[in-house]
């Protein structure tokens, strides 16, 4: 896959290892490698880009900084040595999060990420919005059940089944969460091991919980930041 990229950061180790795994692993074009912010913005002022890898802590100007001068299409990849930037990091077009030292598995996962989210060569939301699909087919006993996605309030792991709740039913189904999961788009998101939620039924996020009506679900910390990050879009 042909994606235009550049590197933005202020260490030259990090940037020359980018360059090396982008090289060995894909067939990306790697047009620019900026050492600071300014640089970038001047470079992108006279080239178009698909992608950025971008460091966040940089002299002058931050990544953050410099994601919200970007085009909305622009899609990034945050390489940081910092974990406490994830949750900001997802207030842009971002794709993922990598943490310094990059290994070569992590990056190999993250080009994976990448050219799924280009394969039809839409920005993310735009693809999200065009997709025509409400609705699936949940086997329970001996019928297929058909349920709206705008009607699940949660998603509960119960052992081998799933339980799907709906704001009129129960549906129990003999899957794991995590394969439900990997046919989901926003507005679902994890919460915790035992939980999926439909974010825009959500009435309150207090003190480790969400809400959905009165009912309590715990948030993980493992899910915390991806959560967070999706809540800080909605955010006044």
């Amino acid at each position: 896959m042909n994606i235009r990229c550049i590197i933005v950061d202020d260490e030259p180790n990090a940037v020359n290892l980018l360059e090396v795994l982008i090289g060995q692993t894909t067939e990306w074009q790697l047009l620019a490698k900026c050492l600071n912010a300014l640089d970038a913005i001047s470079f992108l002022k006279n080239n178009e880009v698909d992608l950025v890898f971008l460091d966040i802590e940089m002299p002058l100007l931050s990544g953050i900084d410099l994601a919200a001068l970007l085009p909305a299409a622009t899609a990034i990849v945050f390489t940081t040595a910092y974990k406490e930037h994830a949750a900001e990091s997802y207030s842009f077009n971002t794709i993922d999060y990598l943490l310094k030292p990059i290994t070569l598995k992590r990056f190999i996962a993250s080009t994976k990420k990448i050219e799924s989210h280009f394969q039809n060569g839409l920005p993310l939301k735009q693809k999200e919005k065009e997709d025509p699909e409400g609705y699936f087919f949940a086997k329970t006993g001996n019928e297929l059940r058909k349920i709206l996605l705008d009607d699940i309030l949660y998603f509960e792991s119960q052992k081998e089944y799933v339980k799907i709740v709906t704001g009129k039913s129960e549906v129990l189904t003999y899957r794991r969460l995590k394969d439900i999961e990997a046919q989901l788009k926003p507005p679902f998101a994890r919460v915790h091991n035992s939980f999926i939620v439909n974010i825009r039924q959500l009435s309150k996020i207090q003190a480790g919980f969400v809400y959905i009506g009165e009912t309590q679900i715990p948030i993980s910390e493992k899910f915390r930041d991806q959560l967070m990050a999706i809540i800080q879009k909605r955010t006044f």
